[in-house]
């Protein structure tokens, strides 16, 4: 058994330096839909054609192109990094959180390579 259960969704991060430009691109280019544009936090969301899988992109005046990082949908983001963490799995800084929309943390796996778990705060609405 698992020591955590994510749930089935997952978001495939991207940075950018124009989320609206690469929307439009990944709409034009691969038939994703935009979900939103929220531009106080930065970040714009695509459904892609696969249910539960997104697409999030992460506006950055110097994007790291090649450093797409998973994003995990988990119920209870803290109690999961807790017991993570107690299993000595190692997390970038604090948890973040965006009031209203989501809660994220960053951990890495043996290799060094960044996933994320992220708790939907919204309510369920979009």
């Amino acid at each position: 058994m698992s020591l955590i259960s994510p749930d089935e969704t997952i978001n495939i991060s991207f940075s950018v330096t124009d989320r609206h430009a690469t929307a439009a691109w990944y709409e034009s280019m691969l038939g994703f839909q935009t979900i939103y544009h929220a531009d106080e936090a930065g970040w714009s969301e695509l459904q892609t054609n696969t249910p539960g899988v997104t697409i999030g992109l992460g506006e950055h005046t110097k994007p790291a192109p090649g450093n797409c990082v998973p994003v995990f949908g988990i119920a209870d983001l803290d109690a999961a990094r807790q017991k993570l963490e107690q299993a000595n799995v190692r997390f970038d800084g604090e948890t973040v959180v965006v009031e209203g929309m989501v809660k994220t943390a960053t951990l890495y796996d043996l290799d060094g390579n960044a996933l994320m778990l992220a708790q939907d705060l919204t309510g369920g609405a979009e």
